[in-house]
């Protein structure tokens, strides 16, 4: 869905989400994560999967109509100096956010951007044959998002469904599969990035820790207000040697790896 937004755009970043009214019949916003941006003609694009009526009222707006925002919302990804190839993994609708971070990331010379997607069901865009090389990859995994292709970033797709050219296993299987490959000088140059369905990012924190990575993960979580009010969102996080609560609305959706207890 695109959708006209000049505020909201101008101040958009990788990571943030807006709150969206899916319609009159429905009290409660729902969180989406910004999935491209255009500050010159001020456009903004997200994805979403149909799981509800608020979803699927919202699927059926019409181009022309009006729809009531709050965002950008919460904090973004942080980008290192030091750590020139991040590592990007995005399952299901946590695709969105990796997608505005390699948009971001692909103008800047000093970093080296790695794209990894994962679905269980089709994916939302018609997989191709990548044209670009990554050393390091299993041979039979060859299919890319066409947009990622289009802008020269590397990217490749992992499902356990065996959907052809993909990577036959879970997303952070075929990311230990390249950091493997890597020296421990070029392993020393990845930051990992990852947002997806919670499993997902346990599995993303886990491969960090195994392979002394930082890592920031941005969480999926149900909202009712989405400006720290309710404390529908909170989280547990390590901090000081203790465990605090803290809202993903305000206070991530992103946090560090290391930090999250699941």
């Amino acid at each position: 869905m695109r959708l006209q937004a000049e505020q909201i755009v101008s101040r958009a970043l990788p990571g943030q989400f807006v709150h969206i009214d899916t319609g009159e019949r429905w009290a409660l916003r729902r969180p989406l994560s910004i999935m491209r941006i255009d500050r010159q003609r001020g456009w903004m694009e997200l994805l979403f999967k149909c799981v509800g009526r608020g979803t699927a009222d919202l699927a059926r707006r019409a181009v022309g109509e009006q729809l009531s925002l709050i965002g950008p919302v919460g904090n973004g990804f942080q980008l290192n100096l030091d750590r020139p190839r991040p590592l990007l993994l995005g399952g299901g609708v946590g695709m969105p956010p990796m997608l505005f971070l390699a948009d971001a990331l692909r103008g800047q010379r000093h970093y080296q951007p790695l794209v990894l997607l994962a679905s269980e069901v089709p994916f939302p865009f018609r997989p191709q044959p990548s044209t670009l090389m990554i050393e390091g990859m299993p041979s039979a995994a060859i299919a890319t998002m066409p947009l990622l292709d289009d802008w020269g970033v590397p990217a490749r797709l992992a499902s356990t469904q065996g959907y052809p050219g993909c990577f036959d296993g879970y997303i952070t299987d075929l990311a230990s599969h390249w950091l493997t490959n890597l020296d421990s000088q070029e392993r020393s140059r990845v930051e990992l990035f990852a947002c997806g369905p919670e499993p997902m990012l346990r599995a993303a924190a886990e491969l960090a820790l195994e392979f002394e990575l930082p890592s920031q993960l941005s969480l999926e979580e149900y909202m009712a207000c989405a400006v720290g009010g309710c404390a529908g969102c909170v989280v547990s996080i390590r901090e000081d040697d203790e465990v605090v609560m803290k809202r993903v609305c305000v206070d991530g959706p992103v946090f560090k790896g290391n930090q999250l207890v699941f």
